[in-house]
């Protein structure tokens, strides 16, 4: 049985400003209505497998959770990693955890941040990499190159083993465009694709001959790892000591038994602007719109809107992102430069890298509509059932006026209810929370004012069944974060 292991890591610098340090590109929509996480969970259907097992950043747990219950989607695992360590040690706990109870699944491989347009050649490949596997070769997908791209590390094809795989010969970095041409023309190379096929007992088995220190680190690792809901939590000083490593160079570059299956499924790593316009629909001037975009004399664009109308008049080969903190624009055949624009607002210490202005919270989201030097007006949503953490602020008050549903509000020793149009007055320093008791989702304005409105200005208050310690820990994190003045 195949065993799907997602890697839902990375921050997606590169499709800033919509991509960013805690919402990267896997868990936007943007080459279908789906999510990238989500599409490539639908496109396991036509494969025998089990439940998925997931991999990603101890920050974005609660968004891979969010992701999978909209889509109903059932899961192995996720595993939240304290500390990016690459795919090698990665893979080697997915391993160690499938192997765990005496099952020893194929593992498949997958990153959430891919696109792929065909799906039925995908399954194809991957029908066609199980005898591989099954064999006790360790099998990678080579994607058959359609243009002399530099940005891709190759695969050069060994001897042939069947009609659908080949032995590896090589794994070559990223050539020069000279290279490239010259791989293209020969036919003997694929794109890297960073897709895996192999049995978890001989991912390990060859972990342990290549790189013991990477598996002696996770074998440390996950002896230390324990359940916390549905997450895998790991020990973050015992996985930092773990080496930083890939699949490539930890284990398939020194390996004997290294398979290329080719697979020919319109495949993109989407790691720029320009391949975003590339996977999109086109209308008949070759631009690519998602929301209100109206174009007049404007060819080979991609235009995307989030909360304002945009509108480009007499252009070509632009790239225009509008959210509602940011606009990018930029020439097609410029846009690995906007990760020098993530580095400058790093520099800067701007809050612009890091989140958007709406931030998602296990319990809803809130969204910063309006800043004053003494006051911030912020859009609460808090999903049905759900409740926020009793709290106190030192220099601020907040004033909540409910515009949708039913709140139930903690006011110091008070409990009461609040249904649309009634507000409520929380001075500074008493205790407070707000809890949506309804079926509806709760929608509240609330006005912040005082002398510091910053984040971390919060105490929380134990009081029985309202101190959420996940809650807690996800907007702490948050905290150490700080927003340029």
């Amino acid at each position: 049985m195949i065993l799907p292991i997602i890697m839902a890591g990375g921050s997606g610098s590169r499709l800033w400003p919509l991509s960013r340090t805690h919402y990267p590109k896997q868990f936007l929509s943007l080459a279908s209505d789906n999510t990238m996480l989500q599409d490539t969970i639908f496109r396991l259907s036509g494969i025998e497998h089990k439940p998925p097992f997931f991999i990603c950043n101890n920050e974005h747990r609660f968004t891979v959770a969010e992701q999978l219950r909209k889509a109903e989607i059932d899961h192995s695992g996720i595993v939240l990693e304290p500390v990016g360590r690459n795919t090698a040690p990665a893979v080697a706990l997915a391993a160690l955890q499938a192997v765990k109870n005496g099952d020893d699944p194929l593992l498949l491989v997958l990153a959430a941040d891919h696109v792929i347009r065909d799906n039925d050649a995908f399954i194809a490949s991957v029908e066609a990499a199980i005898p591989e596997a099954e064999q006790g070769n360790l099998v990678t997908f080579g994607i058959v190159p359609t243009a002399p791209e530099t940005g891709y590390g190759y695969i050069k094809q060994g001897h042939v083993r069947s009609d659908n795989s080949y032995s590896v010969d090589s794994f070559v970095e990223k050539p020069c465009l000279a290279k490239a041409e010259e791989y293209l023309a020969s036919g003997e190379y694929y794109w890297n694709s960073g897709l895996f096929l192999f049995r978890a007992s001989v991912y390990l088995k060859e972990l342990e001959k290549y790189r013991p220190d990477i598996l002696i680190a996770c074998k440390e690792t996950h002896l230390s790892s324990y359940p916390d809901l549905d997450f895998i939590r790991l020990d973050e000083e015992v996985f930092a000591g773990c080496p930083d490593e890939s699949i490539d160079y930890a284990v398939m570059e020194p390996t004997e038994n290294a398979v290329v299956v080719p697979m020919d499924a319109q495949w993109s790593d989407v790691g720029s602007w320009s391949a975003i316009w590339e996977v999109n629909d086109k209308d008949d001037s070759g631009n690519a719109t998602k929301g209100d975009v109206l174009t007049e004399d404007t060819r080979n664009s991609y235009l995307y809107s989030q909360s304002k109308l945009v509108t480009t008049v007499g252009v070509d080969d632009l790239i225009v992102i509008e959210t509602k903190d940011a606009v990018l624009v930029a020439h097609k055949d410029k846009v690995q430069g906007v990760k020098n624009i993530v580095n400058k607002l790093k520099a800067e210490e701007r809050c612009e890298y890091l989140r958007h202005r709406e931030v998602h919270r296990p319990w809803g989201s809130h969204d910063a509509i309006a800043d004053g030097e003494r006051y911030h007006v912020k859009h609460l949503f808090i999903k049905p059932g759900e409740r926020m953490a009793i709290q106190l602020h030192h220099h601020r008050a907040e004033h909540w006026v409910v515009v949708s549903g039913t709140a139930r509000v903690i006011r110091g020793e008070k409990e009461f209810y609040l249904s649309e149009n009634e507000s409520t007055y929380i001075p500074i320093g008493m205790e407070h929370a707000i809890e949506n008791p309804g079926k509806v989702p709760l929608e509240i304005i609330e006005v912040r004012s005082g002398s510091y409105l910053g984040e971390d200005d919060i105490v929380r208050i134990q009081r029985e069944g309202y101190l959420d310690s996940e809650e807690a820990l996800f907007v702490d994190n948050d905290f150490k974060d700080k927003k340029k003045a």
